[in-house]
């Protein structure tokens, strides 16, 4: 037995599913999760001592690759300070300034320990600021595991097949507006119904929660014509694309100002971190400035901020944007050509250094047809994939990532394992 498996059996005995986050649990792959010992640049290495290419990045903010030395060295400086305090630190304020100069629509920031804790603090803000209570969420977007968005939430609650969460009231719901990602018609149905009640649209500008998914174009630009017309606040959840698609994120790109941006994953460096930010104007109504009432004892803490100093400064300084893109287009046409040659039909969405491979010869423009995927196949995909030394997420509905961190020689080994995972399918046909 691996030492993977006897871990994992012991898991369970503590943990609900032996994870302390669902999809690690491989449980829509049919198999079970490794347990990983270390990681270094573009690879991870399991307790069993295997190694594997990594696709997953700790969930995006490795874009660096992992144990970077420079964000390794300046975390094992900090922690010989302390590694919280529960007060100020002259850290949060270089790494606020660095926010603020990168994304574009952020003039002032509060930082806070999650994706999802950044999420509630910037629609209870986005609620205080406007005094309505209703919200649009996209289909297959994913903010957090907050009871009022829990509702189509793709990522993990799609890789259960959980269309809500029980424990849920629906009357937490309730305000909760559901719309498909790049239905132009609904979205303006939605405003014409709803006008006067709409706080906030939440939105992940591209998609990684149900697999990689981007925007149709016009689609961002009519999201922000309307929230500026009915007076709604437009929020960009960025904690996926943020620093990641640019250096001032997919809003940047897009060149969209939302009011509010919620930010996590790469700006700290990996290590445990979350912000939202925005225009002064709203962002001085949270407390101490304003009424909106936000906290946390760990928020700001010394090792988070330093780490993503030095991440930020490095993405500033020495943009890799271009070669992740150079990098993933080239991985994301070996793909297709290997597929078309074999003629197993897939579809791969890309942008800039995240991609998606979904097993169906449709379109994948939203959540609805992310479900078209062959999940079955998939699951022999990853497996195969995993046998071949290449760590991918564990789930058709997550998206990948490239890293600064990957080879060239990185690539060719992927693509020569995704022609023998490929050339299995076949061999299982005949």
């Amino acid at each position: 037995m691996s030492k993977s498996k006897e871990l994992y059996s012991i898991a369970k005995q503590y943990m609900p599913g032996g994870v302390n986050s669902p999809v690690r649990a491989f449980r829509s792959v049919n198999s079970e999760p490794l347990f990983i010992k270390r990681a270094c640049g573009s690879h991870m290495w399991d307790v069993d001592d295997k190694e594997y290419i990594d696709y997953v990045g700790s969930w995006g903010p490795m874009i660096l690759g992992h144990s970077h030395p420079e964000v390794v060295e300046i975390i094992k400086k900090i922690i010989s300070n302390g590694t919280s305090f529960g007060a100020p630190n002259e850290h949060e304020i270089e790494l606020a300034k660095l926010v603020c100069e990168m994304v574009p629509s952020v003039q002032m920031v509060r930082f806070v320990n999650s994706g999802s804790e950044a999420v509630m603090g910037a629609l209870r803000l986005a609620r205080a600021f406007t005094g309505r209570n209703k919200i649009i969420k996209f289909s297959g977007c994913y903010h957090g595991a907050l009871d009022p968005l829990l509702v189509q939430a793709g990522s993990g609650v799609a890789t259960l097949g959980l269309p809500d969460s029980p424990g849920v009231p629906q009357e937490v719901t309730k305000d909760t507006i559901i719309i498909d990602f790049n239905d132009f018609s609904s979205l303006k149905e939605a405003f014409k119904i709803y006008r006067d009640e709409l706080a906030a649209v939440i939105i992940e500008p591209v998609i990684g929660n149900s697999g990689c998914i981007l925007p149709k174009d016009g689609f961002l630009e009519l999201v922000r014509e309307l929230c500026s017309i009915n007076g709604s606040l437009l929020i960009f959840d960025e904690v996926m694309t943020g620093f990641r698609l640019s250096s001032g994120g997919a809003q940047q790109l897009y060149n969209i100002m939302p009011d509010l941006t919620t930010m996590g994953k790469i700006i700290g460096g990996g290590l445990p971190v979350g912000a939202y930010g925005g225009k002064k104007e709203v962002m001085e109504m949270v407390a101490p400035s304003g009424p909106v009432y936000q906290a946390g004892t760990l928020s700001g803490n010394p090792l988070a901020m330093t780490a993503g100093i030095v991440t930020l400064n490095l993405l500033k300084n020495n943009p890799p944007y271009d070669q992740l893109e150079n990098k993933t287009r080239v991985l994301c046409n070996s793909f297709k050509d290997i597929s078309i040659a074999m003629n197993i039909p897939i579809t791969i969405n890309n942008i800039g250094s995240m991609f998606s491979i979904f097993f169906t010869n449709k379109e994948v423009i939203d959540y609805n047809t992310a479900k078209n995927s062959d999940i079955k196949l998939f699951a022999k995909y990853f497996i195969n994939m995993l046998d071949n030394g290449i760590y991918m997420p564990p789930s058709q509905f997550e998206a990948c990532f490239m890293s600064a961190a990957h080879t060239d020689q990185d690539i060719e080994k992927t693509c020569i394992a995704f022609e023998k995972s490929l050339k299995l399918f076949q061999l299982s046909k005949t």
